[in-house]
């Protein structure tokens, strides 16, 4: 329950728009991105970044791939427009970039903002107002009429005042503050005076940018604005359709993707989400689930942890664990099932295939992150991680019921220390239980051994300690190294499978023996195991594994 449940709270209407188009739209190509990192995502730190780390930061966004990049408030901020003046006269602006400087609707705002930018090649000047239904009543105390004659005024001047300056193209971008909590037809009212006082066409293009300034409906909804002003502003084959999601019902990547849907050609973000109250529309999230898709979204991720690296030293914001596609944790799976799942998927998987991996919606190594951090195990992973970590790093492959076996071990130790067990624990649990059971004490520890041929079998000599620090000599015969060995220890022990694997390749490779077998009067079957260059003697080991593991369990 909620603290003042009785508080009353005005329900979004929704859009009568009976014949869209959008639910039934496929999305197949990227839209044009523009990065407002610099701008809408500065002014939403604790601490603004100062020169230098603006100057990093649109580095990188340049080297992402922005061909529109948002670079700051210069009217209202002098590092701003020191920032802004410094990236033109030290020509650090590509050719195919173009930055973008915002302002109010203001004359000496708007001139200091042209000023800031004055021989720059190309520049987008975007002026914006809010023209919902609350900030006309009771924040500008203005009409829609009055709204209007200000939007038509300012952009008049702007015009004359760009006019002064030939060498640069210049393109309008108007933003209609809190469009989506504005009645559709004064929003189209209003941005229809600012394509006409622009005289957009061929040669004078303009933007218009739709916000969702602060979220306060479905993202279908936002949908439906959108195409409903894609349909009637003027002069639509001049106009550039823009979004600009915020994030305040965390749907701002669900509202930017179906504004496309919706026709909106243009969308602004900020890297990770970074912006004010819940954040901007995040760009690296919307342009990799394009990406998933089959788009190409023009933009370079493929070192996912280097750009979350600069974004947080830029802005000194953490990015969470489990960030979409950046979070630390986001390809990690400590659920047994699903670790079981991507073991698998992984082994099936094809070089040529597409992409299908269980739980995994995109290839890690697609953003420059590895398998390893894929399966974490805890006390909740399953026998399919362990075994996908054995066979990963350490090239131990386990019969299906020795994994089983296995995780209850691991599992076991986890929950007594409740935490997660890294790769270096998991094997050492592993040496632990099959390789060494020695160091438990109470066990049969190999020495060396002779084997000879028989007419009908094989003959061995077999040297161990026993568990009170003895050595024993035994011998023993059967129609193999096994059964030999098996007879030379006369204990109630029965072998039900072998099985031996190659840990590595080439001439220093270990062999590693997997023995199954059952103790006589004790319920169930248990595994042993042994490496060794030579696979005999890997094979003795095994045997005296599990002959020592049932040895243990008989005497508790």
């Amino acid at each position: 329950m909620l603290k003042h449940p009785e508080k009353k709270y005005r329900p979004f209407p929704s859009i009568n728009l009976p014949n869209r188009c959008w639910p039934s739209n496929t999305i197949t190509q990227s839209p044009v991105w523009l990065s407002t990192d610099l701008r809408d995502g500065n002014q939403a730190l604790f601490e603004p970044m100062n020169r230098e780390r603006k100057l990093h930061l649109f580095d990188e966004l340049v080297r992402l791939g922005f061909k529109e990049i948002e670079v700051g408030f210069p009217a209202a901020s002098r590092i701003d427009f020191d920032v802004v003046r410094q990236l033109i006269d030290e020509q650090r602006i590509p050719a195919d970039v173009t930055p973008m400087v915002m302002t109010q609707l203001r004359e000496d705002l708007i001139d200091e903002t042209v000023r800031s930018v004055a021989g720059a090649k190309r520049v987008i000047i975007h002026l914006y107002n809010a023209i919902a239904p609350v900030w006309r009543r009771g924040v500008f105390g203005l009409s829609v009429t009055e709204i209007e004659l200000l939007v038509a005024h300012h952009v008049g001047l702007l015009r004359e005042k760009v006019a002064q300056h030939p060498e640069t193209e210049w393109v309008l971008q108007y933003s209609p503050e809190t469009f989506n909590m504005a009645e559709l037809d004064v929003s189209l009212r209003i941005c229809n005076t600012a394509i006409r006082s622009w005289d957009a066409r061929t040669d004078r293009p303009i933007i218009i940018n739709l916000p969702t300034t602060v979220e306060v409906a479905t993202p279908n909804v936002f949908a439906d604005q959108v195409e409903w002003m894609s349909r009637h502003l003027e002069r639509r084959e001049h106009v550039v359709l823009s979004v600009h999601p915020h994030n305040d019902r965390g749907t701002g990547v669900a509202c930017a993707e179906q504004a496309i849907l919706a026709g909106a050609q243009r969308v602004e973000g900020c890297l990770f989400g970074n912006g004010e109250r819940s954040g901007n529309l995040d760009l690296v999230t919307l342009a990799l689930n394009l990406y998933t898709q089959g788009i190409n979204p023009g933009l370079d991720f493929s070192d996912i942890a280097e750009v979350a690296r600069i974004a947080e030293q830029c802005t000194t914001l953490p990015i969470h664990p489990r960030h979409p596609y950046a979070g630390d944790l986001v390809f990690t799976a400590f659920s047994g099932s699903h670790q079981d799942a991507i073991a698998k998927g992984l082994a099936a998987r094809q070089p040529d295939d597409c992409w299908e991996v269980p739980y995994l919606p995109i290839d890690p190594q697609d953003l420059g992150r590895t398998y390893d951090s894929i399966v974490r195990v805890n006390s909740q992973s399953g026998k399919g991680g362990i075994a996908f970590i054995l066979q990963r790093d350490h090239g131990v492959k386990m019969p299906r019921r020795m994994q089983i076996e296995f995780s209850a071990v691991v599992q076991k130790y986890a929950d007594a220390r409740e935490t997660e067990l890294g790769s270096d624990v998991i094997w050492q649990l592993f040496e632990h239980t099959y390789l060494a059971p020695a160091q438990t004490g109470g066990t049969l520890t190999y020495i060396s051994h002779r084997l000879w041929d028989l007419d009908d079998g094989q003959k061995i000599e077999l040297n161990m300690a026993l568990p009170d620090g003895s050595c024993r000599s035994v011998q023993g015969i059967g129609n193999g190294p096994i059964a030999a060995v098996v007879d030379a220890l006369d204990l109630p022990l029965r072998i039900d499978s072998y099985e031996e694997r190659s840990m590595g390749s080439g001439a220093d490779a270990q062999a590693l023996a997997i023995v199954e077998g059952r103790w006589q009067e004790v319920p169930g079957s248990h595994f042993g195991a042994g490496q060794h260059p030579n696979i005999v003697t890997a094979s003795i080991q095994a045997i005296l594994s599990l002959a020592s593991r049932f040895m243990l369990e008989t005497e508790q």
